[in-house]
């Protein structure tokens, strides 16, 4: 206390001063107009810029809110779709809405992890998709999390086809570039263009037939090559990824467990 009082009294004429500096600068600018104006000028301008950043942190968890509850909305969407259509599917497909949590896009085996789990009934080797097409396949599954094998994984393989005559081929990421992939086994015969649309075959129980996939880029047949080599830029963008939906089919496991064996 006595510090504080030996300090006080040391720099009593400066304190003084201060104080009376801004009495002065508060009578100057509640006396003045021009003054007035400009100091309530620019407190305003600071409350404002204040607002604002609030305003953008609030909207910014605004926006997040909605993208989900969009997420969830397609998903019932699509559900309701599967179920008008029930006569032309051929494998009953049930949609549920997730949020990537983490991926990686600059290794060669690549992965991303949900936030669904075996609560929520995801089992292992069920597809993932988004509003623009294919993401990739269930690989494991913990109760409350889920990797997921993209297509942009070397070790990835997608049964695909053209929509434009149904022909099939496969899907391969060669580990270079994720806008790419690669689409092996077309034959020679078949004329491939750039532009064709390539969706998912429906051969397998992970996908219903007709998913987008991708576009071709281009393709080059060298002579004497008995199939073409193709390149195709991939609906999904995977640097944006962020909500997907895990595609269940109803009789997945069953088709699995009577194919067992036969390789």
């Amino acid at each position: 206390m006595q510090n504080l009082l030996k300090i006080l009294l040391r720099y009593s004429n400066f304190l003084v001063f201060i104080a009376l500096e801004v009495a002065a600068f508060l009578l100057l600018s509640y006396n003045n107009a021009y003054p007035r104006s400009s100091f309530l000028s620019t407190a305003n301008n600071v409350i404002a810029w204040q607002h604002e950043q609030m305003s953008d942190i609030s909207g910014y968890f605004s926006l997040r809110s909605q993208n989900e509850q969009l997420a969830a909305e397609n998903a019932a969407l699509r559900n309701q779709i599967c179920s008008m259509d029930s006569v032309k599917i051929v494998f009953p497909m049930h949609y549920m809405n997730a949020k990537v949590v983490q991926m990686t896009t600059d290794e060669m085996h690549n992965y991303l992890t949900i936030n669904r789990g075996s609560k929520d009934g995801v089992e292992p080797g069920q597809g993932i998709r988004n509003e623009d097409g294919v993401v990739g396949i269930i690989r494991t599954v913990g109760r409350n999390y889920s990797v997921v094998l993209p297509i942009i994984n070397t070790y990835s393989n997608l049964s695909c086809r053209f929509s434009k005559n149904d022909y099939v081929g496969t899907l391969q990421w060669d580990g270079k570039d994720i806008r790419f992939a690669q689409l092996a086994d077309v034959a020679a015969h078949m004329v491939v263009n750039p532009g064709d649309t390539i969706v998912t075959s429906g051969l397998s129980p992970v996908f219903p037939e007709g998913i987008p996939v991708g576009i071709v880029e281009n393709s080059v047949l060298k002579e004497g090559a008995s199939y073409h080599t193709i390149r195709v830029r991939l609906h999904t963008n995977f640097k944006r990824l962020k909500y997907v939906e895990v595609v269940q089919n109803a009789h997945q496991k069953e088709l699995e467990e009577l194919t067992d064996g036969l390789d």
